[in-house]
């Protein structure tokens, strides 16, 4: 029961601290630091798809080592896929998992069970949020529902970041246009 208060409270926060900010770093900042503290786990990651090559690209992480990030790219197409395709999945075991695409890797790194849940906007995946644990982790449905609910809310804030930005370019281009008609000196 305990648990459950703790992700709604962290929810709350991270709800108020993400409406709080146009800035895309500190929201998936903010969104990892959240989910690891909540759920009390090793690490927690948040990728954005670059879709030109098809993989899943590091926006924040916290708790995982320098090396374990850097250790090759993560294909979209071959990193717990189903995920991306088809919504959570939870991997009890990486060492014994055709899933990962790095298993020695998460080995190494101490990582003894992954969730992944999809970042969608506009009913198109643009992410993925990983909990990584170090010990064998049962996720539960609370689990489960936490994660993918800041996931959620994670790709709405980023979706408002890139709009916001992509509306001060165009007015900037605008008013570099000088068109009286349009815009009146101050």
């Amino acid at each position: 029961m305990k648990k459950q208060i703790i992700n709604y409270e962290t929810l709350i926060k991270i709800t108020g601290s993400i409406s709080a900010t146009r800035d895309p770093k500190e929201v998936v900042l903010l969104t990892v630091e959240s989910v690891k503290t909540a759920l009390d786990v090793k690490g927690c990651a948040l990728f954005l798809i670059n879709r030109k090559t098809n993989e899943l690209k590091i926006a924040a992480s916290y708790g995982l080592s320098q090396n374990y990030l850097n250790k090759g790219p993560i294909s979209s197409l071959k990193s717990i896929t189903k995920s991306l395709e088809e919504g959570p999945v939870a991997i009890y075991d990486v060492s014994d998992d055709p899933r990962l695409q790095y298993p020695n890797e998460a080995k190494k790194e101490g990582i003894a069970s992954i969730l992944s849940v999809p970042i969608t906007v506009h009913n198109n995946v643009i992410g993925a949020l990983r909990v990584y644990t170090s010990q064998p982790w049962e996720f539960t449905l609370e689990d489960v529902n936490f994660v993918h609910a800041v996931a959620q809310i994670a790709g709405m804030a980023i979706d408002l970041c890139r709009l916001t930005k992509g509306y001060k370019s165009s007015i900037e281009i605008l008013k570099t246009m000088r068109d009286p008609k349009l815009f009146k000196s101050k």
